[in-house]
C-alpha cells in the first residue's frame, strides 16, 4: 500500500483515560486537529487487558499507548508525539531554534523518563500501602529539578510562547501531582504554566475526564 493510501485510514490510539502517557498523544492529536479512533486499554479489569497476548502482539512492553498510523504500529508516547510533528508539521510542537528545541527534549524527558515511571500504575501497584508516599517524593523530587529550568525557558509556555511536546508533558504530570495531593504552592511557575494550558480547548478535550472508557462517576 503506498504511503498516499495508507493516509486515508484514521489513526488507532490504544490508550487508557486515566494513562498520563496516553492524555500526552490526545493532546497532540488535538493540538494538530487530526481525527483519531480510540481503542481502550483497561489497565485494572480483568487483571488488566495490556497483559494479553493479543496486546502483546501490538506493543510487546505491554503499555499504552500504542498507535497505528500510516501502516506502521509505535509505542512510546514521546516517539509518537515526533513521529506526528515530522509528519503532520503544523502547528510544529518542536521549536524551529535548535537551543530552544533541545530545552524542550530536556523538559520532557525529565517528566517522561525521571518522574512518570516512578509513580506509574505497575510501579505503585508493586509498592502496595505506602504508594501515595512514594509517588509524592518522586513527584516533588522531580519537580524540584523542573522548577528552577522552567523559570529559566518559559514564557507564556514551558518554552517561549509556543505550546510544544513540554506543555504536553506536564499537564498531565501535574494532574498526577494533584493526584497524589502533592503541595504545588513549592512549584510556582509550573502551577502558572498549568493553569494557562489546561484552559486551552485541546487540553480539555483530552482530559480524562472526557474519555469514551472514562468511568460514569469521573466523567465531566
Amino acid at each position: 500500500m503506498s504511503a498516499s493510501a495508507t493516509r486515508l485510514f484514521k489513526p488507532v490510539l490504544y490508550g487508557y483515560y486515566r494513562s498520563s502517557c496516553s492524555w500526552r498523544v490526545r493532546i497532540a492529536f488535538a493540538l494538530k486537529g487530526i481525527e483519531y479512533e480510540q481503542k481502550p486499554i483497561n489497565l485494572i479489569e480483568d487483571g488488566g487487558l495490556q497483559l494479553t497476548d493479543q496486546f502483546k502482539k501490538i506493543n510487546p512492553m505491554r503499555q499504552v499507548p500504542a498507535l497505528t498510523i500510516d501502516g506502521i504500529t509505535l509505542s512510546q508516547s514521546l516517539a509518537i508525539i515526533q513521529y506526528i510533528d515530522e509528519t503532520r508539521p503544523e502547528p510544529r510542537l518542536l521549536p524551529a531554534d535548535p537551543k530552544q528545541r533541545a530545552q524542550v527534549r530536556i523538559i520532557s524527558d525529565i517528566i517522561a523518563s525521571g518522574i512518570q515511571p516512578l509513580q506509574n500504575l505497575y510501579v505503585i501497584q508493586k509498592i502496595g500501602a505506602e504508594k501515595a508516599q512514594w509517588a509524592q517524593h518522586f513527584i516533588n523530587r522531580g519537580f524540584e529539578a523542573l522548577e528552577p529550568i522552567l523559570k529559566m525557558t518559559a514564557g507564556k509556555y514551558c518554552v517561549g510562547d509556543e505550546i510544544s511536546m513540554a506543555d504536553i508533558c506536564l499537564v498531565p504530570q501535574v494532574f498526577n501531582a494533584e493526584r497524589f495531593k502533592v503541595d504545588m504552592s513549592k512549584f510556582p511557575t509550573i502551577r502558572r504554566l498549568n493553569q494557562t494550558l489546561t484552559e486551552i480547548d485541546a487540553f480539555k478535550v483530552s482530559h480524562p475526564s472526557c474519555q469514551p472508557d472514562t468511568p460514569d462517576d469521573l466523567q465531566a
